[in-house]
C-alpha cells in the first residue's frame, strides 16, 4: 500500500469516526451536561434547541456519506489496479 493509500484510508476512518460521534453526541446526556457547563446562558439555551442538535447530527451524516463515498471509490480503484495486473 502506498503512502497515498494509507492517507486515504485514514481519512475514511476519520470521516466514519467523526460522523458517528456527531450523529449520536447531540442526543446523549453528555450533550446536556456540556450545555449546562457553558458560561453564557443564551449559548446554553441555543445548544439545547432541537434544530441545533439536528444540524450537528446532519453534519455527522454528511461525514458518514463522505466516508462511504471515499471508501467506495477506494475499493473501485483497488479493483481496477488488480485487474490491470
Amino acid at each position: 500500500m502506498t503512502a497515498r493509500g494509507i492517507i486515504r484510508f485514514l481519512f475514511i476512518l476519520y470521516c466514519v469516526d467523526a460522523g458517528a460521534l456527531l450523529v449520536m453526541l447531540p442526543w446523549s446526556p453528555f450533550w446536556d451536561r456540556l450545555a449546562i457547563s457553558l458560561p453564557v446562558l443564551e449559548l446554553q439555551v441555543a445548544v439545547l434547541r432541537p434544530w441545533v442538535r439536528g444540524a450537528v447530527s446532519g453534519f455527522g451524516l454528511l461525514h458518514l456519506v463522505w466516508g462511504a463515498h471515499d471508501f467506495d471509490s477506494w475499493l473501485v480503484s483497488r479493483r481496477q489496479r488488480r485487474s490491470a495486473r
